[in-house]
């Protein structure tokens, strides 16, 4: 089902949200940028999975991402209470992402 919120994050291509995941820097706004990159990785992906054609490269990239988004949701849920948000790293598996951008 598509709520109103859901549409609005629509219109922003799954790319722009998911580099703005990876690079939010306020610990406390990660939650939701990972929220917002997820929910435009899963419609883009049934926007795929509807299409025809050939589009392997970027349900590749849409896989990748996912897996980042659900790995840094569970850092973050793991991460210790007493830690700053300064100290919070980016996930290494980000560079591959990169990759992806530029091939894109």
């Amino acid at each position: 089902m598509i709520t109103s919120e859901t549409r609005g994050l629509a219109t922003q291509p799954w790319k722009v949200l998911y580099q703005a995941a990876m690079t939010e820097t306020e610990i406390n706004k990660l939650p939701e940028r990972l929220s917002d990159a997820e929910a435009a990785l899963i419609a883009r992906a049934q926007e795929l999975f509807y299409a025809s054609g050939d589009d392997g490269e970027e349900g590749e990239s849409l896989d990748n991402a996912m897996c980042i988004v659900h790995s840094l949701r569970h850092s973050l849920s793991r991460r210790a209470p007493g830690v700053p948000s300064q100290t919070v790293a980016m996930p290494v598996s980000q560079r591959k992402s990169d990759v992806t951008w530029q091939t894109a």
